[in-house]
């Protein structure tokens, strides 16, 4: 799981495009809680599903 997903991120789920753009709202421990445009609230098991970050990677490209 990324170390960097935190609360405020923007991210999508690379197999569902239709939900939209996600926020996360929560992680603990391999459960992150994101709130998608299309559908709403969604539970994402973060060692199955490997989000992906919308914007400036906050890792940070030097």
């Amino acid at each position: 799981m990324d170390p960097f997903l935190e609360p405020g991120v923007l991210v999508r789920h690379p197999d569902k495009p239709d939900w939209g753009l996600g926020q996360v709202q929560s992680v603990i421990g391999h459960r992150v809680t994101v709130n998608f445009e299309e559908a709403g609230k969604q539970m994402i098991d973060g060692r199955r599903i490997r989000l992906e970050f919308v914007g400036d990677d906050p890792r940070g490209q030097a």
